[in-house]
């Protein structure tokens, strides 16, 4: 387990691949996200790369003014559909075609992005619509 924002940070940046993929994959405490979002910002996408992030740590990130942490969290399995419907009416297409193209999008979600605006992240859904 990761106990510390720097911890996490070190595991990051790391040349080792054994330790990269540890912050990957070891969860940490909520406490330990928070503050990895807070006092490291530009880890704030790593955060929701790890596969055992909780889904109120995604929630923060899915309102994060960087689309791409947004499309980060775009692409994760475990949202709710809460979620993927706010993911649904971003404003920046990277994180709607991300989101489009997530196994785990509702056919709700999808008709939301289908009926949006035009573009890849529309044709993705609607593609995605068809095969469903």
């Amino acid at each position: 387990m990761i106990t510390t924002a720097e911890e996490f940070v070190r595991l990051r940046e790391s040349d080792k691949p054994d330790e990269y993929q540890r912050a990957a994959h070891e969860a940490a405490p909520v406490e330990v996200w928070h503050d990895v979002i807070s006092r490291y910002p530009h880890m704030r996408a790593w955060v929701a790369h790890n596969k055992t992030v909780p889904i109120r740590v995604l929630e923060i990130l899915a309102n994060d003014s960087d689309p791409d942490v947004r499309a980060m969290v775009a692409m994760k399995r475990k949202l709710t559909p809460e979620l993927q419907l706010l993911l649904a009416a971003d404003p920046d297409k990277g994180v709607r075609g991300r989101l489009a193209n997530n196994a785990k999008v509702t056919t709700e979600v999808l008709k939301k992005i289908a009926d949006g605006a035009s573009g890849p992240a529309a044709e993705d859904a609607a593609r995605r619509l068809g095969h469903r």
